[in-house]
């Protein structure tokens, strides 16, 4: 028969976790009048002031939360003009900025700014992510273990880390509501040039371990082959010249785990080469390296 003080102990450990769970589930299934963003401060963050508030509501408002707490409209179609917006923008910065880089690297250059990960790097730093009306339980916990993994990748992990979508889909509709609410995409760019920064330039974009493997091996005649082991064990393996040099791992996207196989085969790749560590680094610089000097990508007033 267990003691009064184990039975004290077990009945606040239960206590506690019926505490923790019901705090988790209020973070995540709130009311439509407990729910309603601060408009005030999401203002204040991106500097613009809505005429019509409606449009920032509807920036915030997840479709999962609509379809159960309220009648408003999701954020998806404003997402969709902000996607356009956005893709607009820079490639108007991008062509004014650099007159000498062709259309493959402008593509490229832009990707970098607007992708999932970029985006979504935004709107945790701006705490944009705190004003979602969603319910989605998992969600909060796939933000902070985004959170915790880019703060070994400062500017971009280049497909190492899976970034919640959610994050960017609110970046593009808070975009999207602005120009629906202005019809100015000089006014959008004024509202978040600042708030997109850091901007990857010609000078800090990386190439993807995935491409830069196959550049390597390429230029040293060797034979690559991923072996997908993903439905098995969430493992991606890279073999070069039937040796295995790399291996990821990561339950969630087979992608991600592909993208980290690449990479540590490029941390290994010398062994395969014969060469010393450092002159190995020294071809995955190389690869990295644009062919012309470029400036840095700066604000511009477009």
């Amino acid at each position: 028969m267990p003691t009064m003080g184990a039975q004290a102990e077990e009945y606040q450990t239960l206590h506690m976790n019926e505490v923790l769970s019901s705090e988790a589930e209020k973070s995540t299934t709130l009311t439509d009048e407990e729910a309603q963003p601060n408009l005030e401060e999401v203002e204040k963050i991106i500097g613009y002031s809505f005429n019509n508030k409606v449009l920032l509501k509807e920036a915030f408002t997840h479709s999962s939360f609509v379809s159960t707490e309220c009648s408003a409209s999701s954020y998806e179609r404003l997402e969709y003009v902000g996607d356009a917006v956005l893709n607009l923008l820079f490639s108007r910065e991008q062509y004014n900025l650099y007159p000498g880089l062709p259309p493959g690297r402008l593509t490229r250059l832009r990707a970098a700014n607007v992708d999932t990960e970029k985006l979504a790097r935004v709107a945790i730093k701006h705490g944009l992510h705190r004003y979602l009306r969603h319910k989605k339980p998992l969600l909060e916990e796939q933000i902070r273990e985004f959170t915790r993994a880019i703060s070994h990748y400062p500017l971009h992990s280049n497909g190492l880390v899976d970034a919640p979508k959610n994050l960017a889909d609110i970046v593009e509709s808070t975009i999207g509501a602005v120009f629906m609410d202005c019809n100015s995409i000089d006014t959008v760019w004024e509202a978040f040039k600042d708030l997109l920064e850091p901007i990857i330039n010609p000078g800090t974009i990386k190439t993807h371990p995935v491409t830069q493997l196959y550049e390597i091996c390429q230029k040293n005649n060797l034979k690559l082959r991923f072996v997908d082991l993903w439905e098995e064990s969430q493992t991606v393996e890279v073999f070069i010249n039937n040796e295995i040099v790399g291996r990821g791992t990561y339950g969630l996207r087979k992608e991600v785990a592909h993208n980290r196989a690449a990479k540590d085969a490029l941390d290994n790749i010398w062994k395969v080469l014969g060469e010393e560590k450092e002159n190995a680094q020294d071809q995955d610089q190389e690869a990295n390296c644009q062919s012309e000097e470029l400036p840095e990508m700066k604000n511009l007033n477009i």
